[in-house]
Order: structure tokens, then C-alpha cells, then sequence
């Protein structure tokens, strides 16, 4: 594994906190973003790790650092391989151009990451 260029578990872990004050201060807004999470993650067509890799490829897409960490974790959770990190990456830099290939590397790097705390 290559030398990290950023710390992902605890970028999404010291995000929490400041996600609490997002929901305080706009509550009706936050309960309306997590109800649009949990209705775009309901079962369908799509499994839950195609869902999630789809999400990887827009958070690099989009340059979302944290979304990157959250939803990295999330296809590793539903049990996405980092070959198939690796191939959705592929599609995000077709999409995203030049800032989405930096932005793909730092999401393998996420899953390495958290791969390693998962084994401890």
C-alpha cells in the first residue's frame, strides 16, 4: 500500500460531530436528507453494493471528500472488492475527467484503509 495521502476512518469519524450540529440547526432539512437516503438505499433493481459503488463513482465525480469515506466504507460493508472499487473508479474518471482520476486514487486509498481497521 502506498504512503496515505489522507486518513479516511477518522475523517469520517471526526465528521459526526459536525453532522450532529447540521442536524440541530436544520432539523427538517436533515430528516428530510436522511428519509432521501434511506429511500434511494430501499431494495429494487439495484443491490445494496451497487447502490453503494454508484455512489462512490458520484462522490468522486463530485469531489466529496467525506461522501467518498462514507460511501468507500459502505460498498466494503455490502461486501465490494477493491478490484471492484477499482473498476467503478474507472467510470468516475471517464465521467470526471483529470480532477476525478486524483479524487479515484485517494478512494482506493479510503478502502485500503478501512479494509486494514476492519482486519485490525
Amino acid at each position: 500500500m502506498a504512503t496515505d495521502f489522507k486518513d479516511w476512518p477518522a475523517m469520517a469519524a471526526n465528521l459526526i460531530p459536525a453532522i450532529k450540529e447540521l442536524h440541530k440547526g436544520a432539523p427538517g432539512v436533515m430528516k428530510a436528507f436522511r428519509e432521501m437516503g434511506a429511500a434511494a438505499h430501499e431494495g429494487g433493481a439495484l443491490d445494496a453494493k451497487t447502490k453503494e459503488l454508484l455512489a462512490v463513482a458520484i462522490s468522486v465525480a463530485v469531489r466529496c471528500d467525506p461522501c467518498i469515506s462514507y460511501h468507500v466504507e459502505g460498498a466494503r460493508k455490502h461486501g465490494a472488492t477493491r478490484e471492484e472499487i477499482a473498476e467503478t473508479m474507472g467510470l468516475a474518471v471517464y465521467m470526471g475527467a483529470g480532477p476525478s482520476a486524483m479524487y479515484a486514487a485517494q478512494a482506493l486509498e479510503a478502502y485500503d484503509q478501512f479494509a486494514e481497521k476492519a482486519a485490525g
